[in-house]
């Protein structure tokens, strides 16, 4: 097997990992080219310090990063270690900091990468420079290290090239040439290389190369301070590169690590540097290489007083000399892979930091070779991942600069953004500025979290209060509203759900290929499915509504779920798929009373026998034509109820008018996430992402094996006698006093001292009056019953396994 012709643009660090792990693969017809001279081309893997800390929020970003420990420890260069595995140290400075650190030994415990908080004193065993009178722990993870970049490079392009992979060092890349849609090859400064496939690995030259193909990559190159010290005392005489861990000091946005008699000092804390990637000097032009800004002291000055604070032992040194080098950062702080939605062939690996190099590597050498990715879940790499205004020049700017000011900070799980914002809001917006909403953010929509005008149900419905950690972005009213809703009528703003319409002769046959329910019914049918990927792992979990002959509404989860359907439309030009989310909005009008609300504003019959629960049809509800599909993503009776943007305030401002008598309340998201995990319903890029199958995830209704053929059908099959692990929901104590311990998703979870899983959606069910969490647990302690418990910063929660779903389980409140 040689496989097609592939160019990889880019010998650094990542063009060199998909060389090797692609070659590994029988794949030997790949040209890697470079424009610079190697070993050393001059990107920024030739100046990056190497620092590998494993831990991360991201399962998938923790996991490359361990693959990328993993392989580089096995890689030598003529004998020289290609990873120096000295493991690393997080300090903490303030009670914030340490509380945060055990946040973190939580997240590296749940993804399998040893980690420990130490005390003050096993701290400065580990760095005696450091002032024991300033650190308050500091967490230990003994496999991280220092990656010895441009060394791994050449030993992986060395193996590569044995494998008869050509590498061409000095070929500037002038164009990506294209015929009829489809990569035909790369022109260089030196000659055309014929290509079936290109993937772009140019770091902060992305942007640049992907314009070629009139792609957009939302990265921004930004300057970062380096900075290497004179000789340390407490470090004379050591003819080792490094022997303590690499170390980070959070608080004050610095990092640090040996370089045998020195120290090297890395810095965020100075103001964002972006760089246009126009203007980056090309690999002739830079005195030293493009990678490599001009040191600007004025801005390390703090970091110099702040280092000399934490460690004494440089009062008596200097800085010796420094860079602002120049790495990539995108707007959510995840990296840029996967194939162009428009140019067939055409693929990035970009905004990757040596970190995750070889797992990114890896990921992508296995998506080329088997048209999927088994290993790792990519769901929140994928390329094409973005909302339209995610991609404009000012705001990938603005948030990629963000970013760097962020990047060590201490961020709830609920944080949005602070800025650009308002982007995107819904018709309703002004009512509900009126009613006092709690704005959070989700794909640039403003939506509610609660309101402050239902603060007078808190005194009719209380809730016991969350710990200081779950408690920001909560309020009292969130459990007033979602017990109310139980009891009364609410409405909800659902506009954030991406909407696709899927229309033509061909849309039926061809949602049947890509869903697995069946969607070939009557008009006014709706069905919940899936959206498989070849290898049986859920892509997307969505409702279809047939609202005609060739006309379908998708209720999808994002921009990867259009990507998704768009790279599977047949040829022959008879379906179309259209993003309607913009010109549209839609209000969820849920509860027992709600039917009271919406009947006397239409003359359609919307009785049980009129409109069925999962059917939709075509109704007028005042003066607005509305697409009622009587669906509830929150376990009560009532109706999704869309319509075009231009008639939503007036949709909204009908059913308010209407629902006074009937206690019509408006309801947030907070209320609508802690009755969703009542009813069990799984939420996609949470609960269930790409490495899960339907058996295990608890969604195997919706996967209609009487169907002959469905993407995904034989590999899900397959996976059905070989469920290893559970989609489990968990019930947890509250004390009798003070305020409860609520888990918020990514704590580990545990069976004696062995971590068996992790929790994914948690929140208080205020009409069970316990906090829930669902997490992925081992199938034999999925059994009602049985008894775990889930690490919460620096303790444990006991939890059990209980049977779902908690709440109505015989579905009476729904179909009446």
């Amino acid at each position: 097997m040689t496989g097609p012709r592939v160019v990889i643009i880019g010998a650094g660090v990542v063009g060199a990992a998909l060389a090797d792990e692609l070659s590994s693969r029988g794949w030997s017809e790949v040209t890697v080219v470079e424009q610079g001279e190697l070993p050393r081309p001059g990107g920024s893997t030739s100046h990056a310090p190497g620092l590998v800390f494993q831990t991360n929020p991201s399962k998938t970003m923790a996991l490359l990063a361990k693959y990328t420990v993993e392989k580089l420890v096995s890689l030598d260069l003529d004998g020289e270690p290609c990873f120096l595995q000295v493991g690393g140290l997080e300090v903490a400075t303030t009670p914030e900091r340490l509380a945060e650190l055990h946040r973190r030994a939580g997240w590296a415990t749940a993804w399998g990468i040893k980690a420990k908080v130490l005390s003050p004193a096993e701290c400065a065993a580990l760095w005696p420079m450091l002032d024991p009178e300033l650190v308050l722990g500091g967490l230990h993870l003994p496999t991280d290290g220092l990656a010895k970049a441009v060394r791994a490079v050449e030993a992986q392009l060395r193996r590569a090239k044995s494998r008869g992979v050509t590498v061409l060092d000095r070929h500037e890349v002038l164009d990506v040439l294209t015929a009829e849609g489809k990569v035909t090859g790369v022109r260089t400064d030196q000659g055309d290389l014929e290509a079936d496939i290109v993937v772009c690995c140019a770091g902060f030259w992305g942007p640049k190369i992907a314009a070629m193909v009139g792609m957009e990559l939302p990265l921004t190159p930004l300057g970062h301070q380096l900075a290497w010290t004179t000789p340390v005392p407490s470090l004379a005489g050591s003819t080792e590169e490094a022997t303590r861990p690499i170390l980070r000091h959070q608080d004050a946005d610095l990092y640090y690590r040996e370089n045998f008699e020195g120290l090297g000092i890395g810095y965020y804390g100075h103001r964002p540097m972006p760089v246009s990637p126009e203007e980056i000097l090309s690999v002739d032009e830079a005195e030293d290489m493009p990678s490599v800004l001009k040191f600007t002291p004025e801005d390390f000055a703090p970091a110099w007083t702040e280092s000399q604070r934490l460690l004494p032992d440089l009062g008596g040194c200097e800085v010796g000399e420094g860079i602002n080098g120049i790495f990539s950062f995108t707007t959510d702080d995840y990296p840029l892979l996967g194939p162009s939605s428009e140019v067939e062939g055409f693929w990035v690996a970009e905004a990757v930091w040596v970190t995750h190099s070889a797992g990114v590597g890896a990921a992508m050498a296995e998506w080329l070779v088997d048209g999927h990715c088994s290993s790792f879940d990519l769901h929140e790499c994928d390329v094409n991942r973005f909302e339209k205004h995610q991609l404009t020049p000012d705001y990938v700017q603005m948030r990629d600069c963000q970013n760097f000011v962020e990047v060590y900070d201490i961020k709830h799980p609920l944080q949005p953004m602070e800025e650009p914002r308002p982007l995107r809001v819904t018709p309703f917006y002004h009512r509900q500025q009126e009613l006092g909403a709690m704005f959070l953010e989700a794909s640039g929509w403003e939506r509610p979290q609660w309101y402050r005008a239902n603060a007078s149900l808190v005194e009719r419905y209380p809730a016991p209060v969350p710990d200081a950690w779950a408690a920001r972005y909560w309020s009292p009213i969130v459990a007033a509203e979602a017990q109310y809703t139980r009891e009364h009528v609410s409405m909800f703003d659902m506009t954030a759900l991406k909407r696709l319409e899927v229309t033509g002769r061909g849309a039926t046959a061809f949602l049947q290929q890509m869903f697995t329910g069946n969607v070939d019914k009557s008009i006014g049918s709706v069905t919940y499915g899936l959206l498989l990927d070849e290898d049986g792992g859920i892509r997307s979990d969505v409702t279809i509504a047939r609202l005609g002959k060739d006309r379908y509404q998708v209720g999808a989860n994002g921009a990867l779920d259009e990507a998704w359907l768009n790279r599977h439309l047949p040829a022959d030009g008879l379906t179309q798929v259209r993003d309607i989310t913009a010109g549209t909005c839609c209000i969820g009008l849920w509860g027992p009373r709600a039917r009271d609300v919406l009947a006397p504003l239409t003359a359609d019959d919307i009785s049980n026998e009129g409109l069925k629960y999962f059917r939709g049809k075509q109704i007028r509800v005042g003066h607005v034509p509305v697409t009622a599909l009587r669906l509830s993503y929150v376990g009560e009776l009532g109706w999704e109820l869309y319509t075009t943007s231009d008639q939503g305030q007036k949709l909204w401002d009908t059913l308010w008018a209407a629902g006074q008598e009937h206690g019509l309340i408006a309801a947030g998201r907070g209320a609508f996430n802690s009755l969703r995990l009542e009813k069990g319903y799984r939420s996609f890029g949470t609960d269930m992402t790409f490495e899960h199958d339907p058996w295990e995830t608890g969604v195997d209704f919706a996967v209609r094996l009487q169907k002959e053929s469905f993407l995904g059908r034989e590999a899900v099959v397959a996976r059905q006698e070989q469920v290893a692990r559970r989609l489990t929901c968990l019930l947890l104590n509250v004390p009798e006093t003070g305020a409860y311990d609520q888990p918020l998703g990514k704590e580990p979870v545990f069976d004696g001292n062995a971590c068996v899983g992790y929790v994914t959606s948690a929140a208080y069910g205020y009409t069970i009056n316990a906090p829930i969490a669902y997490a992925w647990l081992p199938a034999e302690l999925s059994a009602p019953g049985q008894r775990v418990e889930i690490g919460y910063f620096d303790r444990r929660l006991p939890a059990t396994v209980a049977a779902e779903p908690l709440f109505d389980p015989e579905m009476k409140r729904l179909r009446g």
